[in-house]
């Protein structure tokens, strides 16, 4: 997990064996006991949802969109380390770990099973007899070590319970993990280790100043820890610790410009590491440092594009890693012995994530996602460049060949730079201009990729809406420079970007400019409030969701853990200047020019946007306008548990319905 926002959260996914069994028989019992449950659930919210302005929801609506929220896939997690079989991961209101041992068979259900909520990822030992995981409660974030035993179906809580703590690194002998941790209210995010078989052992390897430090990978020898030590999202510096005595080596050149070092991994025979890194470049290339001349060398990729992530084959000769080239990815296997590529595999269209290679260092699997698959599994022989297919999404007799696929827009802005995203047009069978939800992604320093869009497809194919993803100014993969473009005092120029987008709407035959409602997640949802402040006249209404209202208040409240990282962004609200930028810019200050209708969706344990902001909004606005309110008191950033997440749908496209189709 990177220090950002985690705007997206797991879906409820299943899988074949115990879980997919159990699922069966609830859909059993929802046959047989009938409709007049199904009208109670979908007509009312849990009783942990506290709803105001939204009107019943029809059982009929649920009905409808469930053939869109039907299909799934599992990720992958790795490997079997004794066999050719892959393993697939189910992160839910439970988690487990699925096996299937030749490409297409039907997954298995595998002795790890562990009957918690609230499980972010998990971590195995290279031995395969326990793996670790973090957990939070209520979406708090707030996350706990634990030890799972794999034979004995054993859970052990490591961290402290008050603390928290992330990104466990197990060493290569499987007896020690570093990991991140920030103490309660404390700032910035250390290092520490312990023996996980002796929780008496947990020691401070490395304090923060502020900063975030993260661990990446042992040295092969497990004396050495590789970490990187972030300022902000975007910008880090390399080091090495020494495991016994803590001592601490900076790996990275020292530069008066802000440079990110990432995803650091040790070479085979321990004399240098890969990285990640924008150093002497715009883009992000994997590089090399020789560990005993600090001399920096790449390996060869695209220059315009930035390579996103790779993984080191376990006999170090070769390593796998995947490019951005406008939004979708290419994968790369590259021979570091002979200095070459491999041949390119032939693979689909979509997003490529996680590499992962088995012991033998034949194959690499990974996960892909495109706008017409959810999430498949394949790998890739290094060798003969087969690809094969070993778990495929399931669709629940879902035809997903006709979903829309997205184009590339680009519009100028008003500093002549071009901007680009991602627009999905409606079935060809509505005709005339279409209506059109801009979705605003969060961050900022993150970018819409063309994904799977579940839910949206009703919108689409159904509705006849039709939706574009920008990629504003401050958005990732084009460059560090339009990365920086919104930092600060510019704020607003990404709200003129979209500004620009609605005149390229405009411009449009098919597109209908009366009719465009504006949405966003946590950063989404401050530039989707933005534009209805500033642009109200041409919008119709919209919808924020964990949305930030005040960005000096969002600085100034926001856990202690990431308060610096975000002032590198948004600016420092402790400087009057940047105070009287963020309190002059702020919606939650400018709510008398919001005039169309708005939906706020917040959790109540949010510990990154404050609820009491979204509750001052509606206070400010709800008797003007049409205002829709849902606030889940279980919920953190982001609704993760299935009922909250099915009533925000709902009430999502009653809005729609409501205030951008009438």
């Amino acid at each position: 997990m990177r220090p950002r926002d985690k705007t997206q959260t797991p879906r409820l996914v299943f899988t074949f064996g115990w879980p997919y069994r159990m699922w069966a028989m609830l859909m059993v019992v929802f046959l047989l006991v009938g409709p007049v449950q199904a009208q109670a659930q979908s007509t009312a919210p849990s009783k942990n949802i506290e709803s105001l302005g939204v009107p019943p929801i029809p059982a009929s609506l649920a009905r409808e969109i469930q053939p869109y929220n039907s299909p799934y896939g599992l990720p992958v997690a790795g490997w079997n380390p004794l066999k050719r079989e892959i393993w697939l991961k189910g992160l839910s209101s439970v988690t487990w770990v699925s096996r299937v041992a030749i490409p297409g068979a039907t997954p298995e259900t595998s002795a790890i099973y562990i009957q918690s909520s609230g499980i972010y990822d998990i971590y195995f030992q290279p031995q395969g007899k326990y793996l670790a995981y973090t957990r939070d409660a209520n979406g708090n974030e707030s996350f706990q070590l634990y030890l799972y035993e794999i034979s004995a179906r054993n859970s052990t809580l490591l961290s402290d319970g008050k603390s928290r703590n992330t990104e466990p690194v197990w060493s290569n002998a499987g007896d020690k993990i570093v990991y991140s941790s920030s103490p309660a209210g404390a700032e910035g995010v250390s290092l520490r280790l312990l023996n996980p078989f002796d929780p008496k052992t947990d020691r401070l390897l490395e304090k923060s100043s502020g900063s975030y430090l993260k661990a990446y990978d042992w040295s092969p020898d497990d004396k050495t820890i590789v970490y990187c030590d972030f300022s902000s999202n975007t910008a880090s510096s390399l080091w090495l610790a020494d495991v016994e005595s803590g001592k601490n080596i900076l790996l990275s050149e020292k530069s008066d410009k802000p440079e990110l070092y990432d995803f650091p991994q040790f070479s085979k025979n321990g004399k240098g590491v890969y990285v990640v890194t924008d150093h002497d470049s715009d883009f992000r290339r994997l590089a090399y440092i020789d560990l005993s001349s600090r001399k920096i060398s790449y390996i060869p990729s695209p220059a315009q594009w930035d390579v996103e992530e790779f993984q080191l084959a376990p006999d170090g000769r070769n390593v796998a890693f995947t490019t951005n080239e406008d939004g979708l990815s290419k994968l790369h296997l590259f021979d570091l012995l002979d200095s070459k590529e491999h041949e390119a595999p032939q693979l689909p269209v979509g997003i490529i994530s996680d590499p992962k290679w088995n012991r033998e260092s034949t194959d690499v699997a990974f996960n892909l996602k495109s706008p017409r698959s959810p999430l498949d599994v394949y790998s890739v022989n290094l060798r003969t460049a087969k690809v094969e297919l070993w778990a495929k999404s399931v669709m629940s007799g879902v035809d997903t060949s006709k979903f829309s696929q997205p184009e590339v827009v680009h519009w100028q802005t008003f500093d002549k730079r071009t901007l680009s995203g991602f627009l999905y047009r409606p079935s060809e069978r509505f005709k005339g201009k279409r209506p059109v939800i801009i979705d605003i992604h969060g961050g900022p320093e993150e970018q819409y990729r063309p994904n799977f869009l579940y839910e949206d497809n009703y919108l689409l194919n159904e509705l006849g809406v039709a939706k574009i993803y920008p990629n504003v100014r401050g958005s990732s993969g084009y460059g560090k420079s339009f990365l920086s473009l919104d930092n600060g005092v510019h704020r607003e120029d990404a709200v003129k970007d979209i500004g620009a987008l609605l005149d390229w709407i405009k411009a449009q035959p098919d597109l209908d400019a009366e009719r465009v409602l504006v949405e966003g997640v946590s950063y989404g949802g401050f530039l989707a409030l933005s534009t209805a402040c500033a642009y109200g006249d041409r919008i119709r209404a919209t919808i924020s969701d964990s949305g930030i209202s005040d960005l000096a208040g969002f600085v100034e409240h926001t856990e202690g853990w990431r308060r610096d990282l975000q002032r590198a962004e948004f600016g420092d609200e402790r400087d009057p200047k940047i105070r009287e930028f963020m309190d002059r810019t702020a919606p939650l200050n400018n709510a008398q020019k919001i005039k169309k209708p708005l939906l706020i969706i917040q959790g109540q344990n949010d510990p990154r946007v404050p609820a009491g902001d979204a509750a001052k909004l509606v206070a400010a606005t709800k008797d003007r306008i049409p205002v829709w309110y849902i606030l889940a008191k279980d919920e953190g950033h982001g609704f993760m548990k299935q009922p909250n997440r099915d009533y925000r749908l709902y009430a999502t496209i009653l809005f729609v319905k409501e205030f951008l189709l009438k």
